[in-house]
């Protein structure tokens, strides 16, 4: 059944590296407690105490806006396959632009996407494990196309205006801090 961790595991690690989808919570310290869905090869574990993931433009920017707010963050993989199991990390996140200083050096782990708004490190405090048996069993039939030729078809210029006017406010109102 389940079992907490203070670090990732390699056990944990390889798991992680096999899932095509991952969720992501964050909630600032008063408003809406926000969940999404990531997927598009944009997580990577860079050590047992710290993971990252490349956020891409969405309809939202909830979580940016959130951890400038509080930095609380958890993480939930499951899988989907007959091997049930769920991983959740929770720590403190921080994000980067492209404008920051550190910003090669987080987005170089991960593939060239258009699109990329932010990367996301998080210092992992603990790992809870669990049986995930009521997790249903289904199959990765792929990725979805949609993201990318969206993103490719605005252009740069025309996702730095779809953040000027989509993304630098969260659903509350806090600043997201995608623009200088």
């Amino acid at each position: 059944m389940g079992e907490l961790h203070e670090e990732i595991t390699p056990k944990v690690q390889a798991f992680i590296e096999q899932q095509k989808l991952y969720f992501v919570a964050t909630a600032p310290q008063v408003g809406r407690i926000n969940l999404s869905p990531k997927g598009m090869d944009s997580f990577r574990v860079l050590h047992s105490r710290c993971v990252a993931f490349l956020n891409v433009t969405g309809s939202a920017n909830e979580t940016a806006a959130h951890l400038y707010d509080d930095p609380r963050i958890t993480f939930m993989f499951c899988s989907f396959s007959s091997q049930p199991w769920i991983v959740r990390l929770y720590g403190v996140g921080r994000v980067y632009h492209a404008r920051d200083a550190e910003w090669p050096e987080w987005v170089g782990h991960f593939p060239d996407l258009p699109g990329k708004r932010q990367v996301v490190v998080a210092e992992i405090a603990s790992v809870h494990t669990s049986c995930g048996f009521a997790v249903p069993i289904m199959d990765f039939v792929g990725e979805r196309p949609e993201m990318v030729r969206w993103a490719e078809k605005k252009g740069e210029a025309g996702i730095r205006r779809y953040w000027a006017e989509k993304n630098q406010f969260s659903l509350d109102g806090l600043p997201t801090h995608v623009l200088p």
